[in-house]
């Protein structure tokens, strides 16, 4: 099988989502030739297979004023690289890949095409034509959680396939570190009182702007606890100038990006992810895979994967998540712990993946 994987781009802000399409891609079997086409070429690529950079102006990609006029000569450039390529199936990162390639699958009939979203998407009505248009027996729309699936089914009314990415358990668990070595890596060892860890985008969807203030809070009354983000994007800044403004000094540490995040879990005591929405939230998962307790945002796609066994604030409540960190101190992390692995039940959520991702891919 010959196989096009078409995304943005590679580096850390696309980590997560190559994370996905590298894991999807794994269950094609050792037959599958793949190439990994980026469009914008930012970065390193972590897929499977070879990859082409194509350096294409985001300007241009997007469609936006003037650059709407370049768009017919990108996709040419992309027709004649199809046309060499002779893909029996394309793999498209979400809506904005899927606006480029769908208008060039009718001089393809032959190749399958998977769109495959990853978060919220605010469709248009010109999406909504583009994916009603192609036969189904061509596109095929799937989506990481069931939550996700079920409001683009609603907005698309075509079926969408639910996808729920999962991580090979043993391979994650294989690769932590223990709770020693992953501090001292991070230069947090010989310190007491409990350790919080967010991992993230430092972006405004993952709401770490609130979680500082709400840790701030919950520091007054408890001066021993820290907080430890690991991520980078563009409030970086503004968030190390508030933590720095709310007194918080060597009690919120921000690590930047770490190509080890991975391994570096077990650091934790808990792991807070203060998130305003998410199409997934793979960070649920290695939290909760490397055996640390997870305090999170009262998400449907939260509740969709951790039910009754989750500890769910209310979306941007900042006393609320000052009062959940704070109650941490009276909790039985272990226990706790314990009862969220066993209701994601990684193992059998690896399972059920692997048999979707050749069904959706292969079938």
């Amino acid at each position: 099988m010959n196989v096009v994987n078409v995304m943005w781009s590679g580096g850390a802000p696309y980590m997560s989502v190559h994370t996905v399409h590298r894991q999807i891609l794994h269950h094609l079997g050792d037959d599958a030739e793949i190439v990994n086409w980026l469009l914008l070429s930012e970065g390193l690529c972590s897929g499977i297979g070879g990859v082409r950079e194509w350096a294409l102006p985001q300007r241009a990609l997007k469609g936006r004023r003037l650059w709407s006029l370049f768009l017919p000569v990108v996709r040419a450039r992309l027709r004649n690289a199809l046309k060499q390529q002779k893909p029996d199936l394309i793999l498209l990162d979400g809506m904005g890949v899927a606006r480029l390639i769908l208008p060039l699958m009718p001089f393809f009939p032959h190749t399958r095409v998977t769109v495959l979203f990853h978060g919220v998407t605010h469709l248009r009505r010109a999406d909504v034509r583009l994916l009603r248009h192609l036969d189904p027996r061509q596109l095929r729309i799937a989506a990481v959680s069931q939550t996700l699936a079920q409001s683009l089914q609603g907005a698309v009314q075509r079926p969408v396939h639910t996808l729920r990415i999962a991580l090979n358990p043993h391979a994650f668990v294989d690769e932590l570190l223990d709770r020693d070595q992953a501090q001292r890596a991070l230069g947090l060892e010989g310190k007491s009182g409990r350790l919080f860890g967010a991992v993230g985008r430092l972006v405004p969807s993952k709401g770490f702007e609130m979680l500082i203030e709400a840790f701030a809070e919950a520091h007054e009354r408890q001066p021993d606890i820290r907080l430890v983000i690991m991520g980078d994007g563009e409030l970086r800044t503004r968030l190390q100038q508030r933590g720095e403004a709310l007194g918080l000094g060597d009690s919120l540490v921000l690590c930047g990006h770490r190509p080890d995040v991975l391994h570096l879990y077990r650091a934790f005591d808990w792991l807070l992810i203060p998130s305003r929405s998410e199409g997934l939230g793979l960070v649920l998962q290695e939290g909760i895979m490397a055996d640390v307790p997870v305090v999170c945002s009262d998400l449907h796609v939260f509740r969709e994967q951790l039910g009754e066994a989750g500890r769910y604030v209310p979306v941007g409540d900042q006393a609320a998540w000052a009062q959940a960190i704070e109650a941490c101190a009276s909790l039985d992390a272990a226990a706790t712990a314990a009862l969220q692995h066993r209701t994601l039940a990684p193992d059998e959520s690896w399972q059920q993946f692997s048999l979707g991702s050749r069904a959706l891919l292969r079938d």
